[in-house]
C-alpha cells in the first residue's frame, strides 16, 4: 500500500525562521504538550535549512545524556559527541536538535554556556514535558540565555490549509479584514468545516487520520484521540507521585462535567466529594505546565494591565484541544455536524475559543459582576480592553454584555457566534470560524 503523505503547514515555522535570522546564537527551547508536532516541525525545518544537521533524542539514545554530566564546557561536550558519532562537526554550518531534553537538567543548564561561547552554536531543544521540568527546575536555570517558544495544537486555519481549503480560508480572512459578510453558501460551508474541526481537533495525528479517511468522519478512527489521552494519563502516572497522579487523572477526566456547567468556574467538588484546593492545586499546576489544560482567570477590574487585577481563586479550566474534549466527553460526531443536539454547544464552543486565543499567546481572563453577569473573555488588543462574548448559535441576545458595556464603555465589543461578519452598535460580529484572526 502506498504510504499516505501529509505535509503540515504550521504557523510555528515563522517563529523558527525568526529565531534563525535574529537570535540563533541563543539556544531555543520549544515547549508543548505531547503529540502537538514539535519533533516533526523542527526536524523538517533543520533538514531544509542546513546541509549538516544532528538529531539527538535523549529518550531513545540515553547515552547522550552522559556527555553533559561530567562537564558543561560546550567544546568538551561537542568533542564527546564527535567521538561517539565518528566525525567532526562543522559548527558554523550545522544545527543540533536535542529532543526530549527534559530528561536531562544538566543539558538544559549547559545551554547557558553554549550561549556564552564565542563559537556559533545553533541549538534547538524540545520536550513533551519540558514545561513541567522548567517549572520545577532544581539546577541553575539559564535565565536570559535561552529563547522559549510554545507550540500548541493546530488551529482552525491550519486545519483548513491541511484540508486543502485554502480558497475559503482566504475568503474568511478577506471578510474579517473588512467586516463584510461572506456569501451565504460560503458562510454555511465555513460553519460546517468549523463543526468538523470540533470533532477532529488540532492534534496532527487526528488531522492525519481525517485526511487518510478522505475527510469522511464516519470512517474516522476515534482511537487516535483515546490513544493520545491514554498517553497523557500515562505521563501523569510516570512523572508524578502516585497520589498526585490520581488527582491529575481525576481533574483531567472531570473536565467535561466542568465545562458542561452554565457557570464554568472551576468547582473542586466536581472532581470528587472530598476534593479541596489545598490537595488539588499542585495537580492543576502540573496539568497547566504540561500543556494539557488552559486557565482563564477572573479579573476584578477591566483595566490594563489585566494581570494586575486577576482574582486567582476564581478561574476556569479548558482542555488544550477541542477534539480530545469531544472524545473525552463521548460526544457523537453526528450530533455535532447535524446540530441535532444542543448538549455539545456549552461543552465545546468556549473551549474552542479559549484554545485559539492561547495558541496566539493571548492571556485568558474573564469578567463577572456582583449581579452574576459574565463576559466570557476580556482581551487587551492594541492597548484597548475589549470584552468578548461567545455564543454557540446565532442567538446573540445578551444581558451580560449590555451590563459590561453600560458600566465600562469599551471602544467596541466582540461577539463570537454562528452569525456572519458585521458591525452594529459598536459590536463586531465575528463568526466562530474566524476566531483565529482576532488580535492579529
Amino acid at each position: 500500500m502506498k504510504k499516505f503523505k501529509f505535509d503540515m503547514k504550521r504557523k510555528f515555522t515563522k517563529q523558527l525562521f525568526y529565531w534563525l535570522e535574529n537570535r540563533s546564537e541563543t539556544p531555543l527551547l520549544v515547549i508543548g504538550a505531547r503529540q502537538t508536532g514539535k519533533t516533526y516541525i523542527i526536524k523538517k525545518f533543520c533538514e531544509k535549512q542546513f546541509n549538516n544537521y544532528i538529531y539527538i533524542n535523549f529518550e531513545e539514545e540515553s547515552e547522550y545524556r552522559d556527555f553533559f554530566e561530567e562537564n558543561l564546557n560546550p567544546e568538551k561536550i561537542i568533542k564527546k559527541i564527535e567521538a561517539y558519532r565518528g566525525y567532526k562537526i562543522d559548527i558554523e554550518n550545522c544545527i543540533i536538535f536535542i529532543d526530549e531534553v527534559q530528561l536531562s537538567e544538566r543539558a538544559i543548564t549547559s545551554l547557558k554556556y553554549f550561549n556564552e561561547s564565542e563559537k556559533d552554536y545553533k541549538i534547538i531543544c524540545a520536550g513533551s514535558l519540558l514545561g513541567v521540568v522548567l517549572n520545577r527546575f532544581t539546577s541553575s536555570f539559564p535565565v536570559g540565555k535561552v529563547a522559549i517558544e510554545y507550540l500548541y495544537p493546530m488551529d482552525f486555519e491550519e486545519f483548513l490549509l491541511a484540508s486543502g481549503e485554502t480558497l475559503i480560508n482566504d475568503a474568511i480572512t478577506y471578510s474579517y479584514q473588512r467586516l463584510k459578510p461572506l456569501s451565504e453558501p460560503l458562510h454555511k460551508k465555513a460553519l460546517s468545516l468549523y463543526r468538523t474541526y470540533l470533532c477532529v481537533g488540532g492534534m496532527p495525528a487526528a488531522i492525519l487520520e481525517y485526511l487518510k479517511k478522505q475527510k469522511d468522519l464516519t470512517l474516522f478512527d476515534r482511537s487516535v484521540h483515546t490513544n493520545i489521552i491514554f498517553s497523557y494519563l500515562a505521563d501523569m502516572s510516570k512523572h508524578t507521585t502516585s497520589s498526585q497522579a490520581v488527582k491529575t487523572n481525576q481533574i483531567y477526566s472531570a473536565m467535561p462535567s466542568q465545562l458542561a456547567k452554565t457557570n464554568k468556574k472551576f468547582k473542586y467538588k466536581l472532581v470528587g466529594k472530598r476534593a479541596k484546593k489545598d490537595g488539588y492545586e499542585s495537580a492543576i499546576e502540573w496539568l497547566l505546565t504540561a500543556g494539557l489544560l488552559l486557565k482563564s482567570v477572573k479579573i476584578a477590574r477591566p483595566q490594563a494591565p489585566l494581570s494586575a487585577y486577576q482574582k486567582n481563586s476564581y478561574f476556569k479550566l479548558f482542555l488544550s484541544d477541542v477534539g480530545l474534549l469531544t472524545s473525552l466527553s463521548k460526544l457523537n460526531f453526528g450530533d455535532i455536524i447535524l446540530e441535532t443536539s444542543f448538549i455539545y454547544r456549552g461543552i465545546l464552543t468556549e473551549n474552542f475559543v479559549a484554545e485559539n486565543f492561547a495558541n496566539k499567546n493571548i492571556d485568558l481572563f474573564y469578567w463577572e459582576s456582583a449581579a452574576s453577569a459574565e463576559v466570557d473573555f476580556i482581551l487587551n488588543i492594541d492597548g484597548k480592553i475589549i470584552p468578548v462574548e461567545v455564543k454557540a448559535s446565532d442567538n446573540t441576545k445578551s444581558k451580560s454584555l449590555q451590563s459590561y458595556t453600560g458600566k465600562h464603555a469599551p471602544e467596541y465589543s466582540i461577539r463570537i457566534s454562528s452569525k456572519n461578519f458585521g458591525y452594529n452598535n459598536k459590536i463586531k460580529s465575528i463568526p466562530l470560524y474566524a476566531v483565529h484572526l482576532i488580535g492579529i
